[in-house]
């Protein structure tokens, strides 16, 4: 895997988390050493006013030897909604026209906590959609519901349908637990479906299901670390190095390589944002 071209991307990863500390550079090198060679850090920080944090990391580690190609995005995540004021939308705003900040996110809706109303989540979607269509960026998607229902779904879905579609701009369903038409509904609109470390959880079926269905053109996969550490790490602090455990049950699924879910995923992500 380490001589591959492109290597393994892990197309969502939280490194500004707490939980790494000071040993993020140590998670880096294990990253590394597990063919990883791009890592999108998700800029939601602790909230608004942390977002930037993402952006941070990317350009601490540009160009260190054997650290992977570190992008980030900017957004306000659905549980922070009410934190969405003036000033945070600005924020966010000005963070979009910096170039290693290639997507929005992760924004959307989260029915399952509801640490914001869902009112407001709606609102503060609307707005980012709004603030990344204006600055060309795609959005991340975070879409949680509640148990045993598809509700945030059917508001996602309707969002992306409605009122970002006709962007062209598209973007990544981040963490995908949905059901195949909700996948299909979101290619349609122009996103990539990305699988995260709980696609090797034993009750995860549905999950997998839908991943072997999945045309492998429009897939991508992720960590979601320190969250969602996949088997045989599951209840450990999650890191993007695992993403090969994501690579791997992909490749079980599809009767594949895990050097071939590498390239194809990792060309997925290349070619949707335009990296060379």
């Amino acid at each position: 895997m380490q001589g591959r071209v492109g290597g393994l991307t892990d197309s969502h990863a939280h490194l500004d988390h707490a939980r790494y500390g000071e040993e993020r550079a140590a998670i880096l090198k294990n990253a590394w050493d597990a063919g990883v060679r791009t890592i999108l850090s998700i800029g939601i920080g602790d909230g608004p006013d942390t977002m930037h944090r993402a952006l941070d990391i990317s350009r601490e580690v540009e160009g260190m030897p054997q650290t992977p190609r570190v992008y980030a995005s900017a957004g306000i995540h659905p549980h922070e909604a009410a934190l969405a004021d003036a000033p945070a939308l600005a924020k966010l705003d000005a963070l979009l026209t910096q170039p290693e900040v290639i997507a929005a996110g992760e924004i959307g809706l989260d029915y399952y906590y509801d640490h914001s109303p869902r009112d407001t989540q709606k609102a503060v979607f609307r707005q980012q959609m709004g603030i990344a269509a204006h600055r060309k960026k795609p959005i991340v998607i975070h879409c949680r519901p509640s148990d045993n229902s598809t509700n945030a779904w059917d508001d996602t879905l309707a969002f992306l349908e409605e009122e970002w579609a006709n962007t062209g701009l598209g973007g990544i369903l981040h963490c995908f637990t949905g059901e195949w038409e909700h996948a299909r509904r979101a290619m349609d609109a122009g996103f990539l479906i990305s699988f995260a470390g709980n696609i090797t959880f034993p009750k995860a079926q549905q999950i997998r299901d839908t991943a072997a269905r999945m045309p492998l053109d429009r897939m991508l996969i992720e960590t979601d670390a320190p969250f969602l550490a996949p088997v045989p790490y599951r209840g450990q602090r999650s890191e993007p190095a695992y993403v090969a455990r994501v690579a791997d049950q992909i490749a079980a699924l599809r009767g594949i390589s895990t050097d071939d879910v590498a390239e194809e995923t990792s060309g997925n992500f290349r070619q949707f944002f335009r990296i060379e």
